[in-house]
């Protein structure tokens, strides 16, 4: 597999894909017309973003994501859908087969270097499998990777070869699932461009379709990420996504807990042990956060007292950027290994057997359910 040609003009901005203009900067597109004959060409946007990690705000319409989805159905392709296996609820595409229709699909399940160094990868794959099952997702292979560290890439790249058969290769996702990060290795490792898609920790950075020529004729085409604003990463201000967002192995927190326990993750969620045996509970979060654990009889005067200073992030000058929480009620069952799952933000497993009932706050929209232990 050779890429090939250079994204210009023509096809839009190198980076990300959109439409190239001049005309108003506060549009999607824009670049200065003196900066045109660069090489490669991007838009402003993209530049700020690699020169200086600032992502603007440009709203994408969600009915044009869909709409470019669904064209993948009438066509003969590949289509492989890269999922973070940090936040894999939230970050698989709902409905995915209706769009793809009969077209072949490639579960590429990126970020395997944030788990933490003992998890087994076999098993690990099972889960994946049993998961996109549950999801109505029928999938040829599934592939554990991380585009970042170069781990499982060469199986990635074998695969696509293998399972595209001449045709041309969608690649979708939801938002900063490392989609671009993934396609630029391709880009490094098996041509001579020197464009690249553009890569940040910011939502929603490709904005339109990116053509990517290959040798034979087809192409890999990058598509916009789907925005779920049931993930932590969608409603959190800027400012707050280093902190939730891993970038090296995840070290699991062990607490001790009886019921009638609390624990706060910053001033982002809380998880509240309702009833129970005395069990133990592992937090898988980003390291850059903190927990407190305090009574169930204080958390309310707790949170009230030292939201956005003691209990942070988000700041006190950021907390009304987060929707106001909402509480879930689940009931872990007996007799299984689980986690309560919070979309973009982590998860606690129960390690006890005997079940129980925990209440979890979050921002109102944001997924939490109770699944199958990943680890």
């Amino acid at each position: 597999m050779t890429v090939t040609e250079q994204p210009g003009k023509d096809t839009g901005c190198a980076g990300c894909g959109v439409k190239l203009q001049s005309a108003n900067k506060e549009k999607a597109g824009y670049i200065p017309a003196s900066a045109m004959e660069r090489t490669p060409v991007i838009c402003q946007r993209c530049f700020r973003i690699k020169n200086y990690n600032d992502a603007s705000s440009i709203a994408i319409d969600q009915d044009d994501f869909l709409r470019l989805l669904g064209g993948i159905a009438s066509t003969d392709s590949l289509v492989v859908h890269i999922v973070d296996i940090f936040d894999f609820e939230g970050s698989v595409i709902s409905g995915l087969q209706r769009f793809v229709g009969n077209n072949p699909v490639l579960l590429v399940v990126n970020k395997v270097d944030l788990l933490p160094r003992a998890v087994n990868h076999n098993r690990l794959r099972n889960w994946v499998q049993q998961q996109a099952k549950e999801q109505g997702l029928r999938t040829v292979e599934v592939v554990l990777c991380s585009a970042k560290r170069n781990i499982g890439f060469d199986r990635v790249v074998d695969a696509i070869e293998y399972y595209r058969r001449g045709r041309d290769v969608y690649v979708v996702g939801a938002t900063n699932v490392g989609k671009s990060t993934l396609i630029n290795r391709i880009i490094h490792d098996y041509s001579d461009l020197d464009a690249e898609l553009t890569t940040s920790r910011y939502p929603g950075t490709t904005l339109d379709a990116v053509h990517i020529p290959l040798d034979d004729g087809k192409a890999i085409i990058d598509t916009p990420g789907i925005v779920y604003n049931h993930r932590m990463t969608e409603v959190v201000p800027r400012s707050v996504l280093q902190a939730i967002t891993p970038d090296k192995p995840i070290k699991p927190l062990v607490y001790q807990l009886d019921e009638g326990q609390s624990m706060f993750v910053g001033a982002l969620a809380r998880f509240d042990f309702v009833s129970g045996d005395h069990q133990s509970f592992t937090l898988y979060l980003s390291n850059g956060l903190d927990v407190h654990r305090t009574k169930l009889e204080r958390a309310d005067e707790l949170y009230a007292n030292h939201k956005g200073k003691l209990l942070s992030p988000p700041s006190v000058d950021e907390l009304d950027e987060l929707p106001a929480w909402t509480r879930h009620s689940l009931r872990i069952p007996r007799g299984g290994e689980y986690d309560v799952f919070v979309s973009g933000l982590g998860w606690m497993r129960a390690n006890s057997t005997a079940g129980a009932v925990v209440d979890v706050y979050a921002p109102k929209g944001i997924k939490v359910h109770v699944r199958r232990a990943l680890i």
